[in-house]
C-alpha cells in the first residue's frame, strides 16, 4: 500500500508541472477517493480476517463438542444396554422370589388343609355335644381340652375307666395319622397338694400327663414315638383360681395334635433362607 501511495504522489508531482491547476485538483480528489476506498477495503479485509479466525475457533469448538456428543451417545448406549441387562436380571430375580413365595404359600395352605382335615376327623370321632371336651385350632395347631372330671378323681393321677372311652376316640385319630405327634399337657388349679406321694402341683400335672400317655400307648395302641407328656402345674390358668367353679375349669388335660413340623417347616425355613440370601 505504501508503494501505491508513493507512486501516486510521484505521478501527481510529475503532473503538477504538466497539467493545469484544475486538472491537478481533479486528480488529487480522485486520488483521495481511491485512498479512501483502499482504507475501507483494508478495514473490511482486517474484519474478515478477524471473523475468519473467530469462525475457525467456533468450528474447532463445534467439532470437539460434536465428538464429545458422539462419545457421550456411545457411553449412553452402553449404559442403556447395561441398564436393560440389569433390569432383566432384576425381573428374573423377582420371578424367582415370587416362585419361592408361592411355594411357601402352598406349604402353608397344605398345612392348613391338613389341620382342617384333622379337626373335622376329631370332631367326628369325639363329638360336638360334650361341654367338657373342647376342640379348637390355635396358631395352626389342634387342641383337645378335656375337663379334669372326665379323666381323674380329685387329687389323683389314676385315669378313670370312663375316660378311656374319650381317649379311645382320640387314639383312633392319632393312629390314623402316623406322621403326627401328640403332646399331653396336665394342668392343675392352685390348691396345694395334701398327699405324701405327690410333692406339689408340678408333680401332679406331670403324673397325670404320663398316666394318659401310658393309657394311649399300652391300652389303645398309640406308637410311643408319637407321644410327648408334659406338666404345666397351675401356671397357665384359663381363668382366675378364685372360685371353686374357676378352679374346676383350670383342672384340665390338653391334648395337642401336631403334624410333624419338619415336614412343612423345613421346606419353609429353607425357602426363607434362600430369600434372605438373594
Amino acid at each position: 500500500m505504501k508503494k501505491i501511495v508513493l507512486v501516486s504522489t510521484l505521478v501527481l508531482m510529475s503532473l503538477t508541472s504538466c497539467v493545469s491547476k484544475k486538472k491537478f485538483t481533479e486528480l488529487e480528489n480522485k486520488n483521495k477517493e481511491i485512498q479512501d476506498l483502499l482504507n475501507s477495503a483494508t478495514i473490511k479485509l482486517n474484519n474478515c480476517l478477524t471473523e475468519k479466525s473467530s469462525i475457525a475457533s467456533q468450528l474447532e469448538y463445534l467439532k470437539k463438542n460434536n465428538s464429545d456428543l458422539i462419545n457421550s451417545s456411545k457411553e449412553l448406549t452402553v449404559l442403556t444396554t447395561k441398564g436393560a441387562q440389569n433390569l432383566e436380571k432384576s425381573l428374573e430375580s423377582l420371578k424367582e422370589k415370587d416362585l419361592k413365595i408361592s411355594r411357601l404359600q402352598d406349604a402353608l395352605s397344605k398345612k392348613d388343609s391338613v389341620t382342617l382335615a384333622l379337626v373335622t376327623s376329631l370332631k367326628k370321632e369325639v363329638g360336638l355335644n360334650d361341654p367338657d371336651i373342647n376342640i379348637n385350632v390355635e396358631k395352626g395347631v389342634v387342641f383337645i381340652s378335656i375337663a379334669d372330671n372326665l379323666l381323674f378323681k380329685s387329687g389323683s393321677y389314676e385315669v378313670s375307666p370312663g375316660a378311656k372311652n374319650v381317649l379311645g376316640k382320640v387314639a383312633k385319630v392319632i393312629n390314623s395319622k402316623p406322621d403326627f405327634e401328640c403332646m399331653v399337657e396336665g394342668h392343675t388349679d392352685n390348691v396345694p397338694i395334701k398327699n405324701t406321694v405327690l410333692l406339689d402341683n408340678w408333680d401332679l400335672s406331670v403324673k397325670r400327663a404320663t398316666s394318659i400317655v401310658r393309657v394311649l400307648q399300652n391300652e389303645l395302641g398309640v406308637d410311643p414315638k408319637q407321644l410327648i407328656p408334659a406338666g404345666r402345674s397351675y401356671y397357665i390358668p384359663l381363668v382366675e383360681n378364685d372360685t371353686p367353679e374357676n378352679r374346676s375349669k383350670n383342672r384340665r388335660t390338653k391334648i395337642i395334635i401336631l403334624p410333624k413340623i419338619d415336614q412343612f417347616y423345613e421346606m419353609i425355613e429353607k425357602e426363607m433362607k434362600n430369600l434372605e440370601a438373594k
